[in-house]
């Protein structure tokens, strides 16, 4: 709020959203908004497949309502328009929808708008930036590591995702990829991951987890307890790393005269003999280069990260390649908040996953489409399970993964918002990013600063973050006095507090202007007269009494999680 924001004022402010809280995210059956028949799709994708004759859309909705009827539970109804088109934003180019925008798409009568909303926001600049941030945060953290150029690697995201470059050409250049960090930002990845002097040991767990969703990097010490990994498939992935060195580069500050760090680059270095490796027992083993059964040639000479490269799209029997398959179960995780098995990174036989079937045809014609991501992402938004409420009942209440149950897509997952997601709403609900205040560069570092408030490392040996906003006191308490919050809930003259409910107009079509710009809905009957009862006792201060609902409204579960 307002700097010097009187106690009394913030404890009203509590009680407001107490008193809104019924409304976050669990409507009543008499005044939620009737879910309409799903919008016409554009057809559906027909298998390239050899053997495959569903379509590929029907064949997702089939699969799907398998298992609904497997378990004997009734789907959730399509989600309304409103609920669906918050989604859609988040999802798709992180930020909610602005006012505007909501407004638009509720308004638009046309029975195709969801599908050609898809389309647009497909070819929007904030998709490619939202999935820069996703992939950037994936490969080197929010926190960059040191000697490790953030804008690097972004840069390289920013190119693939505007040029939708094929997804295993984009994870062949990371994981090959040479040189200076800023002139080929793909080697942050590997700088990331080369923090410590362990021969690759980082580097090799975190490529098949993220690239390939596979841990191995416990076999590193001992076979794995419970699954196939055994220690030398660990060795035998790391001996393809073992050539990899860095080059850290330092200049002569001149106004100082002292050495500071200039830049760093990856490089060749030779190696050329195969990997020891010693079991519990003390006994020494010998690993080679090998993936998936297939062996390369270890020679003098030969770039084994190269060679690598050229097996990620192999494939066994008649199964998708490993690649294909985990860029499938992520991105479908990343839409629904679980993919196809749990973890996400941890696949193979001992871990089965819920859909198996649907799992390799997806991604099977994920392949066939040369491995383009928007393909992959028509295909999963378009489906019936993407179109369902987040609100379940009775006949459905079991599909409940948070309680450990394996997923069966029967309702949206509540997913909280990631810090990146939570940031840009904040500042698209305020109509901030009109202001036009500060370049590019001093935005994207006001954001990060942000954000840091909310990272958690574990400092583990994959650099895991914690990100999401799980409701604990601190980051309530950091959420209502931040910066930001203040700025997003400013009444000075110029901000969208004070230009939209200074202006002449009803006080009803002001309350329905800020719940559509922070939740993209409108309010319901009871809502509006609660509000009401509530402004009428600010008198003339009626500014302040919007402040506080606006206020409130930004803090509400509703809004911090998309559902």
């Amino acid at each position: 709020m307002q700097s010097g924001f009187p106690c009394f004022r913030f404890i009203s402010c509590l009680g407001l959203a107490w008193l809104l809280s019924g409304a976050d995210l669990l409507v009543s059956a008499d005044e939620a908004p009737a879910a309409e028949t799903p919008a016409a799709e554009t057809p559906a994708e027909t298998s390239e497949v050899a053997g495959a004759e569903v379509p590929l859309g029907e064949f997702i909705d089939q699969q799907i309502r398998q298992g609904w009827q497997d378990n004997e539970i009734t789907a959730s109804e399509i989600a309304s328009d409103e609920e669906w088109v918050r989604r859609i934003y988040l999802d798709l180019v992180g930020r909610i929808p602005t006012l505007e925008e909501a407004r638009a798409f509720l308004d638009d009568e046309s029975p195709r708008k969801r599908s050609v909303l898809i389309e647009s926001l497909l070819e929007n600049e904030d998709y490619v930036r939202n999935f820069t941030t996703i992939w950037s945060n994936n490969c080197i953290g929010r926190g960059a590591p040191m000697r490790v150029s953030r804008t690097g690697m972004e840069k390289f995201f920013r190119e693939a995702f505007a040029k939708n470059r094929p997804w295993n050409e984009i994870v062949v250049d990371i994981v090959t990829a040479s040189g200076h960090y800023e002139e080929n930002g793909a080697v942050n990845y590997t700088l990331a991951q080369m923090q410590n002097a362990d021969e690759g040991v980082q580097l090799t767990a975190m490529t098949t987890r993220l690239f390939l969703g596979l841990q191995v990097q416990c076999t590193q010490c001992h076979n794995h307890p419970f699954n196939k990994w055994q220690q030398d498939q660990f060795w035998e992935y790391n001996s393809f790393f073992r050539q990899v060195g860095k080059i850290d580069h330092r200049k002569v500050d001149p106004k100082t005269g002292r050495m500071v760090d200039d830049f760093s680059e990856v490089v060749w270095q030779e190696f050329s003999g195969p990997v020891y490796y010693e079991k519990r027992s003390g006994v020494m083993q010998v690993a080679f280069p090998r993936f998936e059964g297939m062996e390369v040639d270890a020679g003098v000479g030969v770039d084994r990260r190269v060679e690598f490269g050229k097996l990620l799209t192999h494939s066994v029997d008649d199964s998708a390649s490993q690649l294909a398959q985990a860029m499938v179960n992520r991105t479908w995780s990343h839409f629904f908040g679980y993919g196809f098995t749990r973890p996400v990174d941890d696949m193979g036989p001992h871990n089965p996953a819920s859909h198996p079937e649907l799992l390799q045809r997806l991604s099977k014609e994920f392949v066939a489409a040369k491995y383009d991501v928007k393909q992959l992402i028509r295909w999963i938004v378009a489906s019936e399970a993407y179109s369902l409420t987040s609100q379940y009942g009775e006949k459905n209440k079991i599909d409940d993964p948070a309680a450990g149950e394996m997923p069966l897509f029967s309702h949206m997952y509540l997913k909280s918002m990631q810090a990146e997601q939570m940031y840009d709403s904040l500042i698209v609900a305020s109509n901030a990013h009109k202001s036009g205040k500060g370049g590019w560069g001093a935005q994207e570092e006001q954001r990060r600063r942000w954000m840091q408030q909310f990272v958690v490392a574990f400092e583990n040996d994959e650099n895991d973050e914690s990100t999401t906003f799980n409701g604990t006191i601190p980051q309530a308490l950091m959420m209502m006095n931040s910066e930001l919050m203040d700025k997003a809930c400013s009444v000075e003259r110029g901000s969208f507090l004070f230009e939209s409910m200074s202006t002449p107009g009803s006080e009803n079509q002001k309350i329905q202007d800020l719940y559509m710009a922070a939740l993209s809905r409108k309010p319901t009957k009871t809502e509006i007269s609660r509000v009401q009862k509530m402004l009428s006792r600010y008198g003339n201060q009626k500014l302040n009494g919007y402040q506080d609902l606006f206020w409130a409204l930004l803090n509400s579960n509703e809004f911090v999680f998309i559902h």
